[in-house]
């Protein structure tokens, strides 16, 4: 592998910039098959493992499950559908296991309950590989009875949406409180390395359900993740999750691992797809594929309050306004990487997220904000955290354990940093628009 510099920043660039191949393969671990179909004597179409669940196989995944103790989440998994009798009693406990395992996820970060093992409570990769090994059960998973392909999709559907509290998000009704909802993402390039964890996902964990004192008064936060996979964004799962919570919230921030030492608000979203290889090892090169196309603008901005948040003193790393983006020019042919956002009718290339899944889940809520009418109203945007490092002794992931002193406080502090960063833009926009420093529409 690279030196751990180099590494660490590619690693963060992956949410950042296309690469024009996937990531390089640990060694020791075997290329995953694609997915193939059986089909039982019931008529149930049963399905191998996909290219993200055969990682379980590794050491790294093995290990985590076990030092946290939700090794026991895929056997029990199984068992509950041994006994499922008929598509709704599988709904049913799709839906019943999925939900425990968020609540299970979150509960062990925020410190409540048996920790089950001596992994750091702050670790979110428990929930990762857990959530795989449902998956896997679920897919190849035989039923007594007949189970179409429709029908598994469904379920599967069911059981990603509940594991990751998509459906959980439920702000408490009244006034005097804030309404802040935050994202996540999965861990993302394992093929590189298998221990990686992402500090946006245990951002989740830990805030949600909390209350954050502001200078606007307490906020209560509510949090989802979502998967690092092309097909799952356009099939909407951002809008689908998004959409009936963001008329009833103050301020939204989607948040993921960006680049190296510094956190950055994005000040602006491109429409774009650059083809770097998702969790699945999938690439995707298009324009962001969105409902009503005619309609889609090429960018998107943050309505964030980011000069108040790059001036505060919220933690160790440096906050930046990033404004650059890339793009081809009205009337060019070729990409130009524009320092101060992108020129009237422009093409994007990537937004200051890049063109990976941080700026296409910044787009798309940015987007999903503007079409409810409330790009004047709603502050949100997108923010990235920095790259979460192992100690400088435990770089190599082939002779590195799955944790270290260095790399427990680099992801408390992100985590902490965010939850002052949310405190900050929840005070800074209540103050009247011309002072807050949101941006104004391009494109």
């Amino acid at each position: 592998m690279s030196p751990f510099p180099v590494r660490t920043g590619v690693l963060g660039l992956a949410l950042l910039t296309a690469a024009a191949t996937p990531a390089t393969a640990v060694p020791a671990a075997p290329t995953p098959a694609p997915a193939t179909a059986t089909r039982a004597a019931t008529g149930t179409v049963a399905l191998s493992p996909t290219v993200e669940e055969q990682r379980l196989e590794r050491a790294a995944p093995r290990e985590i499950l076990r030092r946290s103790g939700f090794d026991d989440v895929a056997p029990d998994f199984a068992r509950t559908l041994a006994r499922v009798r008929s598509a709704p009693q599988a709904r049913a406990a799709v839906l019943r296991e999925g939900s425990a395992l968020w609540r299970r996820a979150v509960d062990r970060v925020q410190g409540r309950g048996p920790a089950g093992g001596d992994l750091s409570r702050d670790d979110d990769r428990p929930l990762y590989w857990a959530r795989l090994g449902m998956t896997r059960e679920l897919r190849t998973w035989r039923p007594r009875f007949a189970l179409g392909e429709e029908e598994r999709a469904r379920l599967m559907a069911a059981l990603e949406r509940s594991s990751r509290g998509q459906d959980a998000i439920g702000f408490p009704r009244g006034e005097g409180l804030k309404r802040v909802l935050v994202t996540g993402f999965d861990p993302f390039t394992l093929d590189r390395d298998a221990r990686i964890s992402n500090p946006s996902g245990a951002v989740a964990l830990a805030l949600d359900g909390t209350v954050i004192d502001t200078p606007a008064g307490p906020a209560r936060v509510e949090t989802a993740v979502f998967p690092v996979r092309w097909a799952d964004f356009g099939e909407g799962t951002v809008e689908r999750t998004l959409r009936p919570h963001l008329p009833r919230t103050d301020l939204f921030a989607t948040v993921s691992q960006g680049r190296v030492g510094r956190f950055d608000v994005e000040r602006f979203n491109g429409a774009w797809r650059g083809g770097f290889p998702d969790n699945d090892d999938v690439g995707r090169t298009e324009t962001v594929p969105v409902s009503d196309p005619a309609s889609q603008p090429q960018w998107t901005t943050t309505t964030l309050p980011y000069a108040d948040v790059v001036a505060a003193d919220t933690g160790r790393f440096p906050v930046y306004d990033n404004t650059s983006v890339t793009e081809i020019p009205a009337g060019g042919t070729r990409p130009v990487v524009r320092p101060d956002g992108p020129t009237p009718g422009s093409t994007a290339r990537a937004g200051g997220g890049g063109d990976y899944l941080s700026n296409e889940i910044a787009y798309r809520a940015t987007l999903l904000r503007d079409r409810l009418g409330l790009h004047g109203a709603l502050p949100g945007g997108h923010v990235h955290t920095p790259v979460l490092r192992f100690g400088a002794d435990n770089a190599d992931p082939a002779t590195g354990t799955v944790t270290d002193p260095e790399f427990v406080r680099n992801r408390r502090d992100i985590v902490a940093q965010v939850r002052s960063i949310v405190a900050v833009a929840v005070g800074a926009a209540e103050r009247p628009r011309d002072a807050k420093g949101a941006g104004a529409s391009r494109g």
